[in-house]
């Protein structure tokens, strides 16, 4: 089972964007799909972009048109890049694939 590292959370002010990367301790080729949740304080952990080895994408209505993910098989990395920035998209950032869970990246919005 891989494990998975992400980075790049931060803060920032509304309107301002963010990269997640997730890193991958081995080949997620065979991970057929790779996925960001995030989890608010008293809420539940909620999936926020999907991508499948294939490439086809899926997302939250919230986030749509907003966000996109992506995946770097060869680095083994998937990325979300988040633009536009809402103080409601404040989070811990998790990344998923398979049985795999990171550790999570916090990402805070001021207003």
């Amino acid at each position: 089972q891989v494990q998975l590292v992400e980075s790049g959370g931060g803060s920032v002010q509304s309107g301002g964007s963010l990269r997640l990367s997730c890193a991958a301790s081995g080949s997620i080729l065979s991970i057929y799909f790779m996925g960001w949740y995030r989890q608010a304080p008293g809420k539940q952990r909620e999936l926020v972009a999907g991508i499948t080895s294939g490439g086809s994408t899926d997302y939250a209505h919230s986030v749509k048109g907003r966000f996109t993910i992506s995946r770097d098989n060869a680095k083994n990395t998937v990325y979300l890049q988040m633009n536009s920035l809402k103080p409601e998209d404040t989070a811990v950032y998790y990344c998923n694939g398979g049985a795999a869970w990171g550790q999570g990246t916090q990402v805070t919005v001021s207003s």
